[in-house]
This record gives structure tokens, sequence and C-alpha cells, in this order.
């Protein structure tokens, strides 16, 4: 599925156990937000460093927070050494990730 945000469009995938989607991480910043959508990725700005999987962690656990499920049900399944990521939620689909995801997203 792909949905319009600001001119940009969002991968989702949908698979028997959930939902797969690609997000380009940013580390060290400010805070922990989502910025926005970069070729066809969920753009996440996050405080932690990118060193021994701190970032990998810090990003799981935003999710998770966002999404209001548990961390185990997050999973990354490419790119762990990258900032390019695929992550998988299950037990998810399309439209209530998108609910949760973008909340601010117009109708």
């Amino acid at each position: 599925m792909r949905v319009p945000q600001s001119g940009m469009a969002l991968n989702i995938n949908q698979h028997e156990e959930g939902i797969h989607f690609s997000v380009a991480i940013l580390p060290r910043a400010s805070k922990n937000e989502i910025s926005g959508v970069m070729n066809g990725a969920l753009k996440i700005r996050l405080t932690s460093p990118p060193v021994e999987g701190a970032a990998n962690k810090a990003c799981i656990k935003f999710l998770a927070k966002r999404l209001g499920v548990s961390a185990s049900r997050i999973d990354i399944v490419g790119g762990l050494t990258s900032k390019n990521k695929i992550i998988r939620v299950e037990g998810m689909d399309e439209s209530a990730f998108l609910q949760k995801i973008l909340p601010d997203k117009p109708s």
C-alpha cells in the first residue's frame, strides 16, 4: 500500500504474520520522533547513538510505544547495521498501522 504524506509515499507490505515497512533512522537527534517519509521509508529520529545496537533497541521501543503493542511483536528483519531498515510488526494490518503511526495525516 502506498500512502501519501507531504507529497511522498510510505511503502507497506501486508504479510500473513503482519506488516513489513521500511524505516530510515537518523540517530543522535534531540528527541525521538517521526519526521516524515523519505524514499518510501518512514523517517525516524532517535536520540540513541548508532553503536552496539542502541539505536535498534530504541527504534523497537519507540515503535512499540507509538503503535501500542508489545516490543516482542516488532522485529528488525533487514538492515540491522544500516540506517535503512525493514521492520515487521506482527498481528497488525495496514489500516491500524497507519492510524497509529501517522495520526496527523489528512483524511
